[in-house]
């Protein structure tokens, strides 16, 4: 199972003081010493943390995975397509919002994403949908032509006792009906130290992308022990998963 970290809220600290430190270049290099398998960024609209020069940058220097986030506009296809990184999610988007809030409205916008999936698939680019674990939408995606759907576990990690384990159930059976559907499965959102094993113990899940709790635990302990020791949650859970 691949570790992608997100590093956007390396960013976000240094646009507090719209300066030039902490770099997430700099960053992203120790995450992958630390034993990342993938970098993650978010081109937001508004550049509230990563920029265009954070992107070009990436693609230049990270010899892993580089998984763009990004809205399906017009803009974004345009820099997607331009910049090449090994993966595009599209994400829904809001100016207002602190972070991303769910997932895609697969429904109501299923002739967009079919088109822009078209676009960037047509550029030779992976296209992962980020959705909320419900079956319907896994249909969708596949039908709109995604190679991947993240699944998001925002409401899984928000919540406890047993609506946590309701939860956790939803998430499984969507990872059963994506693999079934053919799609590759990834998972996001939320997911920290105490809550991911549950979610690295599903079957089928290829990898789980995190950014604010490794980014959080950095501040403390630094950023490659920070990620070294979420790598080694994540083995230990995919271990206990073969041995049983």
């Amino acid at each position: 199972m691949i570790l992608g970290v997100n590093v956007d809220h390396i960013a976000t600290l240094r646009q507090a003081r719209l300066g030039v430190e902490p770099d997430p270049i700099m960053a992203a290099t120790l995450a992958i010493l630390g034993g990342a398998d993938g970098i993650t960024v978010h081109l937001r609209e508004d550049r509230r943390h990563i920029n265009d020069r954070d992107l070009d940058l990436l693609k230049q220097i990270v010899p892993v995975e580089l998984n763009l986030e990004m809205a399906a506009t017009a803009e974004m296809l345009k820099i997607a397509k331009e910049k090449k990184p090994d993966l595009v999610t599209i994400v829904p988007e809001k100016r207002e919002e602190l972070t991303t809030e769910g997932g895609l409205e697969m429904r109501a916008n299923r002739k967009s994403l079919k088109q822009a999936i078209q676009r960037l698939k047509g550029s030779g680019l992976n296209v992962s949908l980020f959705i909320n674990p419900i079956g319907a939408d896994i249909e969708l995606s596949r039908e709109a032509g995604a190679d991947i759907v993240e699944i998001h576990t925002g409401a899984y990690a928000n919540a406890r006792g047993a609506i946590r384990e309701k939860e956790l159930l939803r998430i499984q059976k969507a990872v059963r009906r994506a693999e079934e559907s053919g799609l590759i499965v990834h998972a996001g959102h939320g997911l920290n130290y105490q809550n991911v094993p549950a979610i690295a113990e599903i079957k089928g899940v290829r990898g789980l992308y995190i950014g604010h709790s490794i980014i959080s635990r950095a501040v403390l302990v630094g950023i490659e022990k920070a990620v070294r020791e979420m790598k080694d949650l994540i083995s230990v859970s995919v271990c206990n998963k073969l041995m049983r």
